[in-house]
């Protein structure tokens, strides 16, 4: 069932033909994110078996730790106190902070190509409008063209 699941899960957030590169890849930082924290509560929760001062001994508390860190609010209730379970938060922090870039960096990306393509059409109107403008004063310089030699 689950690897049905994730399956699906990164088809729907990578097979989108019509989707900017941009936005494919914020979804793949998201995914591998969401990856890191589970995988990282997991891995601080075995780091930190057994290791005096250790707070972060259920994988609730080490789930809630690893998304303190990943959105670098890190509130200070858990913490890892051995070598191997702050290498595992390094790793949380810094795909974190890379992911919530990423995700930013492609909203802003979508904004401006939306501003973009309205200033562009908006050139495209008036470049048409400019067109029938100087159609018609051709037809108007014609016309009396015309009537002058009528006269």
């Amino acid at each position: 069932m689950l690897p049905g699941f994730l399956a699906r899960t990164v088809g729907l957030l990578l097979g989108r033909e019509g989707r900017s590169l941009h936005l494919k890849a914020a979804g793949a930082a998201t995914a591998v994110l969401l990856v890191v924290m589970l995988l990282g509560s997991w891995a601080v929760v075995g780091a930190e078996d057994g290791a005096r001062g250790a707070n972060l001994t259920s994988y609730p508390k080490a789930l809630w730790w690893s998304v303190e860190t990943a959105t670098t609010v890190g509130y200070g209730d858990f913490y890892p106190v051995t070598w191997w379970g702050r290498a595992v938060g390094t790793v949380v922090m810094v795909v974190g902070i890379t992911t919530y870039g990423m995700v930013t960096a492609a909203l802003a990306t979508w904004f401006v190509g939306r501003e973009r393509k309205r200033r562009h059409g908006l050139h495209e109107v008036g470049a048409e409008t400019v067109h029938a403008l100087h159609e018609r004063f051709d037809r108007l310089e014609e016309l009396l063209e015309a009537g002058r030699k009528k006269g």
